[in-house]
């Protein structure tokens, strides 16, 4: 048996509203105790906290289907069950996730060639993101090529809209399909809105 697929999850933004609801002083919910603790809390639910649905939807999605990285600002890619600290997070913050900036990008481009010699040439990884997004792609494609796909669904939706196909996927127990990045059409019309859950 092979090495499972691994999926590259795009990350949350650190600096944003929610980010500050966890930086308060005052925050005394669960996650935002725990943060300030030396054990901290896992990346994936920070994150799953930071963005939402969209995150959740491709953590489950990640976990069920194969292993999960984590896109990172200034660490690259983590395993989504990472401990992260306040301080941690806090210095997350500070680093913008743009293709030129160094603080971002070297981490990126270290791990990814670590992640790519641990899989080989045919191992399967799926980025779950913007497909769109030159803040990681070009990166990613550059390290793993061909060997780089993402969900053909992806196209034409939005976050939200991929967070709830994420996890209906994951109640149905229904991978879906994937295709390469390189070369594919990253924009496209809107499909249709997904149907309620009866």
């Amino acid at each position: 048996m092979g090495l499972p697929r691994v999926f590259l999850l795009s990350p949350a933004h650190c600096g944003g509203e929610r980010a500050q609801l966890l930086f308060s002083p005052r925050a005394n919910f669960d996650l935002a105790r725990r943060l300030r603790g030396e054990e901290g809390a896992t990346l994936g639910e920070v994150f799953s906290f930071l963005s939402g649905l969209y995150f959740r939807g491709k953590l489950a999605y990640a976990n069920t289907f194969g292993l999960p990285l984590v896109i990172t600002t200034n660490a690259g890619l983590r395993p989504a069950d990472d401990r992260v600290t306040l301080e941690t997070l806090r210095l997350a913050a500070r680093v913008d996730i743009k293709a030129g900036n160094p603080r971002y990008r070297r981490p990126l481009l270290a791990s990814a060639k670590t992640v790519a010699e641990w899989v080989g040439p045919e191992g399967a990884v799926t980025l779950l993101g913007s497909i769109a997004s030159d803040k990681y792609v070009d990166v990613l494609l550059g390290v793993f090529g061909e060997r780089l796909t993402f969900p053909a669904e992806f196209v034409g939706r939005g976050d939200m809209s991929r967070g709830g196909l994420l996890l209906r996927c994951v109640r149905e127990r229904q991978e879906l399909a994937y295709v390469p990045l390189a070369g594919a059409v990253r924009h496209g019309p809107r499909p249709p809105r997904l149907a309620p859950v009866r």
